[in-house]
């Protein structure tokens, strides 16, 4: 599997719980704060759930 780079780009603050939740679930806690994951179909759908909160690159 490939990997993908994850930034958080934008605060949760104003946001749904379900999207808190995902972007915690990524292990995202802060803003600009980068996570390095497996591109897995479960990772992925969480990544375009909060796709406008977050900056993905692939690695």
């Amino acid at each position: 599997m490939s990997k993908i780079k994850i930034t958080q780009l934008k605060s949760t603050i104003d946001r749904s719980e379900n999207q808190k939740r995902t972007v915690r679930a990524l292990g995202l806690t802060k803003v600009n704060q980068c996570v390095e994951l497996e591109a897995t179909p479960q990772i992925i759908g969480m990544v375009n759930k909060v796709s406008h909160l977050l900056k993905v690159e692939n690695i």
